[in-house]
């Protein structure tokens, strides 16, 4: 399974996604899981009504890895892994304890989210 975070969602919604084609493909094979805190994001930052619907409607049909307690663990792991200095906020946290939790991999264009990732963890589309 794949997290795309919300750079992901950004590109491929403003139809600027360099691997378009391969992210509609993963979406179409029930690979894309997408938290809660991504769709927050974007619904935070949408611009329209249009982009309002857009992202409600795939967050209602993807799938959403999400636990208990998902903030308390996203903090305390970006405690212990120093994110907050390395500037990786509590949201991309709580992305990163999802793909822990789900075994997931994360798909991001944020360079200091890379950073921060065991290799394990990052989704490289052209490796696929």
């Amino acid at each position: 399974m794949i997290i795309a975070d919300t750079s992901i969602w950004i590109e491929f919604l403003r139809n600027r996604l360099k691997d378009h084609e391969i992210f509609i493909r993963l979406i179409e094979n029930d690979y894309i899981l997408m938290p809660e805190v991504v769709s927050g994001e974007l619904l935070q930052g949408a611009r329209s009504d249009k982009e309002v619907r857009i992202i409600k409607e795939y967050a209602e049909n993807l799938k959403t890895p999400e636990s208990k307690g998902l903030f308390i663990c996203a903090g305390e792991y970006s405690f212990k892994n120093k994110l907050k200095d390395n500037g990786v906020g509590l949201i991309d946290a709580a992305i990163i304890v999802s793909a822990i939790q789900t075994n997931s991999k994360i798909w991001t264009l944020d360079k200091k989210l890379i950073g921060c990732l065991e290799e394990k963890y990052i989704y490289i589309p052209s490796l696929y």
